[in-house]
C-alpha cells in the first residue's frame, strides 16, 4: 500500500468510531481506489432477517471516502446513490471496491461494488461524487 493513502486512512479511521463498530476492515489503498471487508453481525438486521440497508450503505460511503481522501486532499461527498440488488444476511462476508471513474478540478466521481464474497455476488451497487476541498489532511 502506498505510504499517503495508507497515512490518510489511518488518520479517518482514528476519528470513525462508527467504522469501527461496523468491523470495516482495510484490505488495499491507493490513490483513487480502496478495499474494504466486513462481517455482518445480527445487530446489524431488520426485521426480515437481512441485514438493513443502511449497512452496505455504510460500508460503500466508507469506501468512497477513503478513496476520495487518499490523494492527501480532504475530500467530502455531495451526493451518493444506491441500488441493492440482492439480499444479505447474518455471517455474510462483504467486501466494497470503490474506483475511481473522473477526477478533474473540484469535483470527482467514483463506483462502488459491494460483494458477498461466499459466492462472489454483486449485492449493491454504489455510485458518489465527492468535492476536493483543497485542504491538506497533514498541514
Amino acid at each position: 500500500m502506498s505510504d499517503l493513502p495508507k497515512r490518510v486512512v489511518d488518520k479517518m479511521m482514528e476519528q470513525d468510531p462508527f467504522s469501527a463498530w461496523m468491523g470495516m476492515e482495510l484490505i488495499e489503498i491507493g490513490k483513487g481506489h480502496c478495499t474494504l471487508q466486513m462481517t455482518v453481525r445480527k445487530e446489524m438486521l431488520n426485521g426480515f432477517a437481512k441485514a438493513h440497508g443502511a449497512i452496505t450503505y455504510a460500508l460503500a460511503d466508507s469506501c468512497l471516502a477513503f478513496a476520495a481522501n487518499s490523494y492527501g486532499e480532504q475530500a467530502l461527498s455531495i451526493e451518493t446513490s444506491i441500488s441493492h440488488t440482492r439480499g444479505v444476511v447474518e455471517n455474510d462476508r462483504l467486501e466494497a471496491r470503490a474506483t475511481q471513474i473522473d477526477r478533474g478540478g473540484r469535483l470527482a466521481r467514483y463506483r462502488v461494488e459491494v460483494k458477498r464474497l461466499g459466492d462472489g455476488l454483486v449485492v449493491a451497487s454504489f455510485h458518489g461524487t465527492v468535492y476536493n476541498s483543497g485542504k491538506s489532511w497533514f498541514e
